[in-house]
């Protein structure tokens, strides 16, 4: 059960959008193993960069293309010499390994969660 609720105003400020992942390259300057990741959010938002770790169930290649949710609205986090602007959302499996959250179906970029 969580710590606490939230009322619904707090959870509306949660900007979670979905975008597709147009390029996904290798982060091996990151603490722990992860991937640069640049997501389409549709014209209301355009591009922006995140780094994800998410290596050990996917390849880059299987990346692009994917669509996926992310928070848009936190402020941009520094990651060595790579801002990461959004963070992609996922459920850690049995073992900790982050599974992504997605859609059951294609929907436009940038359609917010509601």
């Amino acid at each position: 059960m969580p710590d606490a609720t939230l009322t619904w105003t707090e959870f509306e400020r949660v900007d979670l959008r979905v975008g597709t992942i147009r390029e996904a390259h290798p982060f091996p300057e990151a603490r722990r193993p992860a991937y640069q990741l640049l997501i389409d959010f549709g014209p209301e938002i355009g591009l922006k960069k995140s780094s994800a770790q998410i290596t050990h169930h996917y390849t880059l290649e299987a990346l692009v293309g994917r669509q996926v949710v992310a928070v848009v609205n936190f402020p941009p986090k520094q990651i060595g010499k790579f801002r990461s602007e959004v963070l992609v959302t996922g459920f850690a499996d049995a073992d900790g390994h982050i599974v992504l959250a997605d859609v059951a179906g294609p929907v436009p970029n940038g359609s917010r969660l509601i």
